[in-house]
């Protein structure tokens, strides 16, 4: 945590950047299990590489519309949570059946929503944390492009027994910004810190704790 910010490091692809999110304070360590990310880690690098992550620090899957296959063994590989992807129109059916299998403590929901639309209300009861991220019509996630920051603090306000992390876009430049028009406690930041796809940048890391450390301090 920064400053009673938690941050959340994501599309990490080894133990190095782990180690250099962990040394910036990053409460949780992001891996992308979607094969069509240029982020993409299998479940068995996953767990190859979990017994020597940074002690403390919570690894987040992060994947795709999966299937109760695919769910399953990731369900069970030692993830604190797992962030699902969806888009807007998946049967309610399938957000219920990731929620029965992960848990609704654990299950971080992250709905492609175009600008304007909000979360579904059957959709509040399935997770207690949700992210914010921007809306790209061709994927999911991953476009350094920032989002409607004018809506988070309506859903903040509008449902304080939920977890809100705000996404997309964000890096060392923006996030004083982000969190002084947001109020945002979650950040998720991905991107924004890297010298390639999939390869964290340690100086970029250290800017961003800065920045995040500098603008949380300043708020009121």
């Amino acid at each position: 945590m920064i400053a009673g910010i938690r941050l959340k490091v994501c599309g990490l692809t080894s133990l190095v950047d782990a180690e250099a999110a962990d040394a910036v304070g990053a409460d949780y360590l992001g891996f992308i299990l979607y094969p069509q990310s240029p982020r993409h880690i299998t479940l068995a690098q996953f767990v190859a590489m979990a017994a020597r992550l940074p002690p403390g620090r919570r690894p987040v899957a992060v994947m795709v519309e999966p299937s109760a296959e695919e769910l399953a063994p990731v369900a069970a590989a030692g993830f604190v949570a797992v962030q699902i992807h969806f888009r807007e129109e998946t049967p309610l059916a399938h957000l219920e059946a990731w929620s029965e299998r992960v848990g609704s403590d654990r299950l971080w929901l992250a709905p492609k929503l175009p600008p304007g639309r909000e979360p579904q209300p059957a959709w509040l009861p399935l997770a207690r944390t949700f992210v914010v991220d921007t809306f790209h019509a061709a994927g999911f996630g991953g476009s350094g492009q920032t989002g409607d920051w004018a809506a988070f603090p309506r859903l903040r306000v509008a449902h304080p027994d939920h977890h809100w992390i705000l996404a997309g876009g964000l890096k060392p430049e923006n996030i004083a910004t982000a969190v002084r028009q947001t109020g945002a406690r979650w950040v998720d930041v991905n991107s924004g810190v890297e010298s390639a796809p999939g390869v964290k940048d340690a100086a970029r890391l250290r800017a961003f704790g800065a920045a995040l450390r500098a603008a949380a301090t300043a708020q009121p």
